[in-house]
């Protein structure tokens, strides 16, 4: 049977912190679906889920590297009903922390990962076709597997690579090269990049395949002003942009616990009963519609902008409530509680991460608003219109492929073009006129729920890929 090893930093339900964690959550389980021998490796962090759930050591190695030596354990997760195998990597000092990221030394940490999950490879009898490696975390070890020695017995399997936020590359001094196996002097320009290490640099020159999160993004990281445009178009034609798939049996409006009312056919019951819910814990009024964001509150989702334009957009009229759900930047946090005491009866938040209350919003709200100024592929549209929410969108990246505005034939969503105030404040008043527009509002959410963005359509591109 075909094999494939993903190695990434986040997997939920285990540890989450972006729409990364919810695309290695589902793609195995997909893949291994379509007949696709799957398994995942990803770092023993000490997140919540550990404490309510067992796991078992298999393996135990050492990596060395002139004058360390650091142990580390590989632990199998038996009781979780994921549809693939997982694994953790387990190196207490350096990967065992209440975070994911954020660490002074995650350079290290990640570095450590990637060589203790190729180390236990190594000793498996029968080693993958694939190693499918996710974001910079992992970027380093198509280099590894055809510079260093020590893996040259795994030179022969196949990489890809999968960008799912360009934006970040994990780049470290050249002097951290004295914690890598060793390697011949004279690759060390595969991994360098303006004169320090870049791991998504390496993983763009020496993957086999490279793909990124959705087609509109791969042709923003060739044309449009980032660092490295040159080495995106050196290497495009191993390039493929795949637009990620959500699973479908997780974000299912018809069985969600989550839920006050899961759907029976009628969405205007759905919709309604799951909005009064909400509304009414929070003080709004049921009978305005209600858009909400759910993300990070940082300036590349347009939080930013967002705090200002429903500012601007409350003192123009009050004929919409506002929820958002998110935590980031101490400013924008501050600002949106300022919002909220300001317009009380119109806007509500919640500052953290909720995903229970992610599932109640998707399923109250009339309006998913989404600012973007970058998104790679964005899969909130896709939960929204899972729900029958209308989705807001900047036409950037992945949400550009998958919204069409619905001033088109078959249009099931909103799109606007700049990432200003004004661009918001008229896409809200589209909105406004959508929403009255009853007959309409109706037909646009049909379309809208008639949609498949499922992994099982999605898994096929990467299957052939795979094969290729």
């Amino acid at each position: 049977m075909y094999q494939a090893v993903h190695l990434a930093a986040e997997c939920f339900p285990i540890a989450k912190v972006g729409g990364l964690g919810d695309v290695v959550g589902a793609l195995p389980k997909y893949l291994t679906a379509a007949g696709i021998k799957t398994c995942v490796m990803l770092p023993r962090y000490n997140q919540k889920w550990n404490a309510t759930h067992t796991s078992t050591p298999i393996h135990h190695g050492v990596i060395s590297a002139q004058n360390f030596h650091i142990h580390y354990f590989i632990h199998k997760i038996p009781d979780a009903d994921f549809g693939f195998d997982i694994y953790w990597v387990d190196i207490p000092e350096y990967l065992f922390r209440d975070g994911v990221y954020g660490y002074r030394d995650d350079a290290l940490r990640f570095l450590f990962f990637q060589q203790a999950a190729l180390g236990w490879i190594c000793t498996w009898n029968k080693k993958p076709d694939v190693l499918h490696c996710h974001d910079h975390h992992t970027g380093l070890v198509p280099f590894m597997i055809h510079n260093c020695p020590c893996y040259s017995m795994l030179s022969g399997i196949k990489t890809v690579f999968t960008i799912h936020n360009g934006l970040y590359t994990g780049a470290f001094p050249v002097e951290y090269s004295k914690f890598f196996p060793d390697f011949p002097y004279q690759s060390k320009g595969l991994l360098e990049w303006d004169d320090v290490i870049n791991p998504l640099a390496s993983a763009i020159k020496c993957c086999d395949r490279l793909t990124a999160v959705s087609a509109g993004y791969l042709d923003e990281l060739k044309f449009q002003s980032n660092p490295m445009n040159w080495l995106y178009n050196e290497y495009w034609q191993k390039s493929k942009g795949i637009v990620n798939g959500i699973d479908t049996d997780v974000w299912n409006p018809e069985t969600d616990a989550n839920l006050t009312v899961k759907l029976d056919d009628d969405w205007d019951t759905f919709k309604d009963e799951n909005k009064k819910a909400i509304c009414e814990s929070m003080g709004l009024n049921p009978e305005l519609p209600l858009v909400v964001y759910i993300g990070r509150l940082n300036t590349e989702k347009g939080a930013e902008i967002l705090t200002q334009a429903i500012h601007r957009f409350l003192y123009q009229n009050r004929i919409f409530n506002f929820y958002i759900l998110g935590s980031g930047a101490d400013f924008l946090e501050d600002n949106i509680r300022h919002l909220s005491g300001t317009f009380p009866n119109h806007v509500a938040n919640y500052i953290g991460y909720n995903e229970a209350l992610a599932h109640k919003l998707y399923a109250a709200a009339d309006f998913l608003i989404m600012p973007s100024l970058v998104e790679p592929c964005g899969l909130n549209q896709m939960y929204a219109i899972r729900y029958g929410t209308i989705p807001i969108v900047r036409a950037v990246g992945g949400l550009k492929d998958t919204v069409v505005d619905y001033g088109g034939e078959n249009g099931y969503g909103i799109r606007f073009n700049r990432a200003d105030i004004g661009d918001i404040i008229s896409s809200l008043y589209r909105a406004a006129v959508l929403y009255k527009d009853k007959a309409l509002f109706q037909k646009v959410r049909k379309i809208a729920v008639g949609l498949d963005f499922s992994w099982t359509t999605t898994v096929k591109q990467y299957i052939e890929l795979y094969k290729n």
